[in-house]
């Protein structure tokens, strides 16, 4: 009967990153709103005086199209740009989990859990996303993952040599 999803009634829309350059010269930054089905041509084109442009940190508004010189749709690398990347080298463990060179096991495995659980695909199964989004977080779950394994890997391997010093490895059967 309702769905528990959909917290308000208004047309679904979504945001395409944009740059915007103004008459004046001013630089702003943020998602050019358009419904589901609507393009960038259609918008700017349209009969509507304004846009309407989300900042990246969430606050909407409405820019008159008669100040606007010029606006650039800005790229996202896609999901086949990680893989490439990660295939090429450019893995670093620690970046990827965000702690430091030399993190002591603890705050490893704190960071961990916490990008694990930011970007996990089944956190998000239930929003309606777009499939390069669901690739990305994906991606971005396995490259955690073995961050992960590349920087528990050596402490494992020094966990186990010290138990394996503390044990003996012989003991005589008691008489």
């Amino acid at each position: 009967m309702f769905e528990r999803n959909k917290v308000d009634n208004s047309p679904a829309q979504s945001g395409i990153a944009v740059e915007i350059t103004r008459d004046d010269g001013t630089i702003e930054k943020g998602k050019l709103l358009l419904s589901q089905s609507g393009k960038v041509l259609d918008v700017l084109n349209g009969s509507a005086q304004f846009l309407e442009i989300e900042s990246y940190e969430g606050r909407r508004r409405l820019i008159a199209k008669a100040t606007l010189r010029d606006i650039r749709v800005v790229p996202i690398p896609g999901a086949q740009n990680l893989q490439t990347r990660l295939r090429e080298g450019e893995f670093d463990p620690y970046r990827v989990l965000g702690v430091e060179v030399g993190a002591g096991p603890d705050a490893v495995k704190a960071a961990y859990h916490a990008r694990a659980k930011a970007y996990h695909p089944d956190r998000y199964a239930n929003a309606e996303l777009p499939q390069e989004v669901c690739d990305y977080l994906a991606i971005m779950a396995r490259r955690i993952n073995a961050a992960y394994d590349a920087l528990e890997a050596p402490m494992q391997v020094k966990r186990q040599s010290q138990q394996n010093r503390q044990a003996p490895v012989y003991t005589s059967p008691a008489r």
